[in-house]
């Protein structure tokens, strides 16, 4: 079973998100959106776009979307099939986390490492 396939969305949080989402956007270029953040689309080394994209995104300092994790950042990691690698990590004694979600964006599920940080594993719908 093939375990993490690539990096699905890098998030992390800021005492002042929206300042930082104006600096991010003001020097590094990067075109931040409404919601926060923005999907950087692939590209191959010619330039030429590719299928898949990778979230990356500022929240709030005080949001609990990280939790249990203590953590400022969680790192979004893309898997083939999730439900058999959350069951692979239980069988290895890992720290899973019981909720998973099902969404139009694809399944999630979470993990935390050995030093309390959240771990998101993210199987993208069929076809992406």
């Amino acid at each position: 079973m093939k375990r993490v396939t690539g990096i699905g969305g890098i998030f992390f949080n800021a005492v002042d998100p929206v300042a930082l989402r104006a600096w991010y956007q003001r020097h590094l270029g990067i075109d931040v959106q409404e919601w926060g953040g923005t999907a950087f689309t692939w590209a191959d080394a010619a330039g030429k776009a590719t299928k898949g994209t990778t979230a990356w995104s500022i929240g709030a300092a005080d949001g609990d979307s990280f939790a249990p994790g203590k953590a400022t950042f969680m790192v979004n990691y893309r898997v083939d099939d999730l439900a058999a690698l959350l069951q692979a990590l239980r069988d290895e004694g890992c720290d899973v986390l019981e909720k998973m979600d099902d969404s139009a964006y694809g399944k999630f599920g979470w993990v935390m490492d050995p030093e309390g940080n959240k771990v998101e594993l993210w199987q993208p719908p069929a076809g992406q």
